[in-house]
């Protein structure tokens, strides 16, 4: 025994142990806090985020990803497209516990983490299908589609509104060329059936920048 103080994963992180991040999660605190003591102890080993990214998990990725949880239904069914190392589908499904949450990922090496997470953080309303989007057309619907780092606005489109059932939303987060990429899209957008694109600055806490949402509805089924 050194007397010293048990080390905090993801302690050099400022935001780590800051009570305004455990308020804003609220019920959701003990999943996600979990969750980021993973992704500290084997983000970087298993790829899934970059040796720099561990000591800002908290601003650049979990809150990040917690920013786009307003925008979606509290039920029906959630797709996540492009998973990878669960964000924000892993967020999402701890904050909103009363939603199917599918985590649709194409990597399998990357599908066998969000099981583990799943698993891990007892997350019963997760389901995790390894597969492209473009696979699961006419099989797979949803009421929402989240969407991360996955592409740009006219090739998300193909991919994530026939996940959506006429009425259902998109939700994406995107950096500071989301008006360009919706501009660009609105073409696609239409020939799927998307009504007008939305783009919000959605905030978390005090001191962490606000994210861009773009939020767009699936009004009619498209046409190819």
């Amino acid at each position: 025994m050194t007397g010293e103080a048990p080390e905090v994963a993801g302690a050099d992180d400022p935001l780590t142990g800051d009570p305004a991040v455990t308020e804003f999660f609220g019920d959701a605190w003990p999943a996600v806090a979990r969750f980021h003591s993973m992704l500290v102890d084997e983000g970087v080993l298993r790829g899934l985020v970059g040796p720099r990214e561990v000591t800002r998990l908290w601003s650049r990725h979990l809150l990040n990803s917690a920013a786009v949880v307003p925008f979606l239904p509290e039920r029906g069914r959630i797709i996540d497209l492009g998973s990878g190392a669960g964000l924000p589908g892993i967020v999402v499904a701890a904050m909103r516990p009363e939603c199917e949450v599918v985590l649709l990922e194409p990597m399998e090496r990357r599908t066998d983490w969000l099981t583990e997470v799943a698993t891990q953080l007892t997350l019963d309303n997760v389901t995790v299908e390894r597969n492209r989007a473009q696979d699961v057309h006419g099989r797979l619907v949803g009421d929402a589609v989240t969407a991360r780092a996955v592409a740009a606005l006219d090739k998300l489109y193909r991919m994530a509104l026939p996940l959506l059932r006429p009425g259902g939303v998109l939700v994406a987060l995107k950096g500071d060329k989301a008006e360009q990429e919706v501009q660009d899209a609105k073409h696609v957008g239409k020939k799927w059936g998307a009504g007008v694109a939305e783009v919000a600055l959605a905030s978390t806490i005090a001191g962490v920048e606000p994210t861009r949402v773009v939020r767009v509805v699936r009004e009619v089924a498209g046409v190819r």
